[in-house]
């Protein structure tokens, strides 16, 4: 044991000099600034280094046939995750904030008389009526003086006709849901147009997307620059994902799409490659019609639109403000089926007309290299992380060696790598990425990706849109029975291998190669235990989603005011902290900026107390415009590294 020791501190040497630099180093730099382009150039030189050497020294021999097969296979995925890798890292170098250049356009848009006419369209098809009149209410709520709002029903409810009559917006139905979501809009589209007063400017919302106030004033100032034909605000969130609720880490962890919206999005704007991410997007009615609407040929129509504005000279530009907020998928279900349509829609339009290597068409070279980037990140990065799960089972319970290396060799190289992209990518993310939950994350997903990569290869078209389902509650503990039994498999058969190699067959040397499989195998299953329990959903009870709040408003209790602390806000309600003005039951009247709203006590705790909100139209409809102003969040802006373990372990083991 000790020479295998001391082979693997002789490999960590090189990892553990550069963490000691980046230790050193990371404190004096800025990001944001010049300072980090030495930062990623070093992590591209290690991840290069580290490719270079994968490609020439770990190969199996031609002559072990079948080992060599295999590497060849594990080192052309591993290669192709590898440049999707240096592609998101040259990415980052750029980056943009528009807001600054909102506050300069903005004073000339408010000085007009009367500013462009604006078309809200909420696309539904089976979404509730408590999902959909919050929405509704948010929308007809924003500040803005020229605007209509219009409920688009794939579902054909008379319940929701009805619903919009009562709140006072439009209504538009189709006798048929041909080409989904994207076929309702430009049914829509063809309405406004035969209308007296053609809009200049779309705004589209999904059925769980509450619009924030300012909403049209943020991003209609960016239209002012006629090149701007679509503006993509981020998508914010008020509930955790799945994988968060299942290993009890949403108050520890940002949720997966953090990372894009809050970073890679305004990087990819500043190289000119941001998209339409399907809600909170303001169109360019001109250019929409230029185009011909939202395509029809990919169920990622969104991603396909900013392609085909591009080609007739018109930009996706990127505004990063909270100006939204919707559901996240509740379950892993609705989790899954929607990051497989993403999948299976970028693989359509990595093969079709509109793809990279179509070299007639006028799409721009930095459009072609980000849709060559995601595409290997969908189908080269998932599948990269299933071989890692199956490669050292191979080689533990049936010798077959896929990479050919001594313990100290394999660390000197990967080490150095893994260690500058993790601290890199952490640092350029702002501390919201955490390697270990991210692997975990990519591991879940994984084989709907994969299939729906097969599926975009083998037959792209004819492909339906699957809705993602939102407003689900469950009262008990379900389990996805079908995933986890793939995870589970993978775990035995990899806590087999290291028994059957380092017990059974205890003469085996672990000085050799295995160890680099035993060091594997050991991570694998760190992974694999936590993507079983991810598989186990938990209940999910409340009524109303609550988001964070630090307001201090007037609560009124017979005649008396007196300013509390809120601690969160929902829909539904208020939690103060401080002592109850009255016992259980007692109304008050709460001041919500310019409005007011009638409420009741209804529970009293030692540091506090929450109160429930009067279920009138209302009152109702001021908390939804309260709650969804933009003040408040549900957001965990960085992984608090002590807390995740913390709350997993009393997952895993509570």
């Amino acid at each position: 044991m000790i020479p295998f020791l001391a082979e693997a501190g002789e490999g960590a040497w090189p990892g553990i000099f550069v963490a000691g630099l980046f230790l050193f180093v990371m404190p004096w730099v800025r990001r944001g600034t010049w300072h980090q382009l030495p930062v990623i150039a070093f992590t591209l030189v290690l991840t290069v280094r580290y490719l270079a050497w994968r490609l020439t020294e770990s190969l199996p021999s031609p002559d072990q046939f079948s080992d060599w097969v295999v590497g060849i296979v594990f080192v052309a995925v591993e290669t192709l995750a590898l440049i999707s890798t240096l592609f998101t890292l040259i990415v980052l170098t750029r980056s943009t904030d528009r807001s600054a250049e909102v506050a300069q356009r903005l004073p000339a848009l408010t000085a007009k008389g009367s500013p462009p006419l604006v078309d809200v369209f909420i696309c539904t098809f089976n979404e509730g009526q408590a999902i959909l009149e919050r929405t509704i209410v948010g929308a007809l709520a924003i500040n803005y003086p020229n605007f209509r709002v219009t409920v688009l029903d794939d579902g054909r409810r008379d319940w929701l006709k009805q619903l919009c009559g009562s709140h006072g917006c439009n209504y538009l139905t189709r006798p048929d849901n041909s080409h989904a979501k994207a076929g309702n809009i430009n049914n829509a589209l063809r309405h406004v147009a035969g209308l007296p007063h053609v809009p200049e400017f779309v705004l589209i919302l999904d059925a769980d997307f509450v619009p924030a106030s300012q909403i049209l004033w943020r991003t209609v100032s960016l239209m002012q620059d006629e090149s701007t034909g679509l503006v993509q605000t981020p998508q914010h969130f008020v509930n955790p994902d799945p994988i968060q609720t299942n290993l009890m880490a949403s108050a520890s962890w940002p949720d997966e799409q953090r990372f894009f919206f809050d970073v890679i999005m305004p990087a990819r704007d500043a190289w000119g490659t941001s998209f339409c991410c399907g809600t909170s997007a303001l169109i360019r009615f001109s250019a929409l019609q230029a185009t011909g609407g939202f395509p029809t040929d990919s169920v990622t129509e969104d991603y396909l639109l900013s392609l085909r504005l591009s080609v007739i000279g018109q930009r996706t530009t990127y505004l990063n403000e909270r100006l939204s907020m919707g559901l996240a998928p509740e379950g892993l279900g609705p989790y899954l089926t929607q990051r497989g349509r993403w999948c299976l829609g970028f693989i359509q339009i990595f093969m079709s007309a509109d793809g990279p290597f179509n070299f007639t068409s006028r799409l721009s070279l930095a459009h072609r290299l980000a849709l060559c980037e995601t595409s290997l990140y969908w189908a080269a990065s998932h599948s990269f992380r299933m071989l890692g799960l199956i490669i050292p089972i191979l080689y533990l319970l049936f010798d077959l060696r896929a990479v050919d290396v001594g313990l100290a060799e394999g660390l000197s190289y990967f080490l150095p790598a893994f260690i500058a992209q993790m601290v890199t990518i952490s640092w350029l993310s702002g501390r919201r990425v955490l390697p270990v939950m991210t692997d975990v994350t990519q591991l879940i997903a994984a084989p709907a990706i994969l299939k729906a990569c097969a599926k975009g290869i083998l037959q792209p078209r004819g492909r339906k849109f699957k809705v993602t389902a939102k407003g689900g509650k469950r009262s008990s503990v379900l389990v996805k029975w079908e995933l986890l039994s793939v995870f589970a498999s993978l775990l035995v058969l990899t806590l087999i291998g290291v028994a059957m190699t380092f017990v059974v067959d205890a003469d085996r040397s672990l000085q050799s190669s295995s160890s680099v499989a035993l060091f594997w195998s050991w991570y694998n299953v760190i992974i694999l235990t936590l993507a079983c329990f991810a598989c186990v959903e938990q209940p999910t009870l409340r009524k109303h989603e609550r988001l964070s709040t630090r307001a201090r408003l007037d609560v009124i209790c017979g005649g008396a005011t007196a300013r509390y602390q809120a601690a969160d806000c929902s829909v539904g309600g208020v939690r103060f902290e401080g002592n109850a003005p009255g016992p259980l039951g007692t109304k008050v009247v709460l001041h919500l900026d310019y409005e007011q709203v009638n409420a009741r006590i209804v529970r009293l705790t030692d540091d506090g107390f929450a109160v429930e909100i009067e279920k009138t139209t209302t009152d109702y409809a001021a908390m939804v415009r309260y709650v969804y102003a933009g003040q408040h969040s549900a957001n965990i802006d960085r992984v608090k590294p002590i807390l995740v373990a913390k709350h997993v372990l009393a997952r895993v083991f509570g």
